[in-house]
């Protein structure tokens, strides 16, 4: 299958810049990630969203999954399950592990659907 490339611009434009201060992640009262080491990906107009170092996850709260999708702008996204206190949500997570060179900087980091977590900053971001 032949996949577009789009390079972000004035017409949708993409930034990805160190979070200032700390984020923590929480699945209810579980801790899922704690970081000093976060990037703030804003694309167009959708809300900034926090991407967190792999290795600053929790041990044993993600488990890769089968799904994939296609970012025209950041390329093929890969899955995650995220074990929370009331089980095992699906998809939760997701992760560019080779992001096209626009965002780059996401390699190695994942992101998180908010209705599975909640995203507590600390600082400037």
């Amino acid at each position: 299958m032949e996949r577009t490339v789009k390079t972000p611009g004035p017409d949708h434009p993409i930034t990805v810049e160190p979070t200032a201060g700390r984020v923590v992640v929480r699945a209810g009262d579980r801790l899922i990630a704690d970081t000093t080491r976060a990037l703030t990906l804003r694309e167009a107009d959708y809300p900034p969203v926090q991407y967190i170092p792999l290795d600053d996850i929790a041990a044993g709260v993600l488990r890769p999954t089968d799904s994939q999708t296609y970012c025209p702008y950041k390329g093929d996204a890969s899955y995650y399950a995220l074990s929370a206190e009331d089980g095992e949500i699906a998809d939760a997570v997701w992760t560019y592990e080779k992001p096209y060179q626009a965002v780059g900087e996401i390699a190695g980091h994942v992101a998180f659907y908010p209705q599975h977590v909640r995203v507590e900053l600390d600082g400037d971001a």
